[in-house]
């Protein structure tokens, strides 16, 4: 990624020159259609096979639970609103944690739509999803969604007592594991869910492809229809190159998560101690709390997010915001808000989040960077350095 510091690997990460390399390999060679019964369109169908083998070994699944998608969003649609359209003569009732994705967000929306109700369980303010939450839910629930770690503040929610909960109440549970998988071990009977979804490029594979495990008999209405391909559980020809690069992505992750996860948590640590020694004011969110190794988000107080952002970039550091930033203002992250952060602080809250491509030589430089970077966002709205 040219010169740029980049220290944005939770939004994406850089496609693994393993995984360009067996895209290229299926674009120029497995041409046919997986569904054809011919050879070449048999070769194809292996190579699909392959890669869900190589995608589910990363989450501790059956080959055959596993659909593939095109990422996150699909993913999270499928399960929650399939689930829900299963499962609609129990009831149009489903919850999902304060701290889900928009992604999340936007399937209860379109079951909203229908004449589904939803409602949501709160956070502590260390960003955490207390299981005892889930004995307030009201009754007639079908669908409880779980994040297993939060894009923003990398808090790693307790999932498995969660799911624990809801499942002795009836609900089925879908997690939302696109964030943390790749970069902790996920082991889907651990944590007994009934749905999984997690995404190539949150782990060195290409966007576009991405992974929903449906587990034994939980039950699942198709979305895309039409066609039988996925068990019939997604309608349409695969993406083919995508799915060949998620299952080496995914592969390339399960061999090297235990080294590459360790160096990471190091660096992360180093990057925050040296952060507060820059900028003494500095507030890391989710910090007492269990985190991806990878992931710190921080507010700087009275430096604006939109202003740090653009400071960042000039000096060629690329990171995220979890506040909403338009022309003339900034919102504060909803993630934030649950948490009890105050506006103040929220507005001003930035994400750095580490990977393969971080090292302590631009860690080391970013951090100089990103206190210059505090005093011009400051001199910006008059805040003294």
């Amino acid at each position: 990624m040219s010169d740029t510091i980049y220290l944005d690997h939770n939004a994406s990460t850089p496609v693994r020159p393993e995984v360009a390399e067996a895209m290229h390999q299926a674009l120029r060679d497995l041409g046919a259609n997986p569904s054809s019964a011919h050879r070449e369109g048999q070769r194809v169908r292996a190579a699909i096979e392959r890669a869900r083998e190589q995608a589910a070994a990363l989450v501790g699944a059956d080959a055959r639970e596993l659909v593939f998608v095109s990422g996150g969003t699909e993913g999270d649609h499928l399960a929650v609103v399939g689930s829900a359209w299963a499962q609609r003569e129990r009831g149009k009732h489903v919850a999902y944690a304060a701290i889900e994705h928009h992604a999340v967000h936007g399937a209860a929306q379109v079951l909203e739509g229908l004449g589904w109700e939803h409602s949501t369980l709160p956070c502590d303010s260390n960003g955490m999803t207390p299981p005892e939450s889930v004995n307030d839910l009201p009754a007639g629930i079908t669908v409880l969604s779980l994040m297993l770690a939060n894009n923003e503040t990398g808090v790693l929610q307790p999932v498995a007592a969660l799911a624990a909960r809801a499942r002795a109440r009836g609900m089925r549970v879908h997690c939302d594991a696109v964030q943390g998988t790749g970069k902790v071990p996920v082991d889907v009977d651990s944590l007994g869910v009934d749905y999984l979804v997690f995404s190539a490029h949150k782990f060195g594979g290409p966007k576009g492809a991405g992974a929903l495990v449906v587990r034994g008999r939980a039950p699942l209405e198709s979305l895309f229809r039409g066609s039988a391909q996925e068990h019939g559980h997604r309608g349409g020809t695969e993406n083919v190159p995508g799915i060949v690069g998620l299952g080496v992505a995914a592969a390339l992750a399960k061999r090297e998560l235990a080294d590459e996860g360790a160096r990471v948590l190091a660096l992360r640590k180093t990057f925050e101690a040296e952060l507060k020694l820059a900028v003494p004011d500095a507030i890391v969110h989710g910090a007492n709390a269990p985190r991806l190794p990878n992931t710190v988000n921080v507010s700087f107080p009275g430096a604006r997010a939109d202003h740090m952002l653009l400071a960042l970039d000039a000096r060629g550091i690329a990171a995220s915001a979890g506040a909403a930033c338009a022309s003339g203002g900034v919102e504060p992250s909803p993630v934030l808000t649950a948490m009890g952060v105050p506006r103040e602080l929220a507005i001003c809250a930035l994400r750095f989040s580490l990977g393969r491509t971080s090292h302590a030589e631009n860690v080391g430089r970013a951090i100089t960077l990103i206190a210059e970077s505090v005093h011009a966002a400051r001199a910006a709205t008059g805040v003294a350095p």
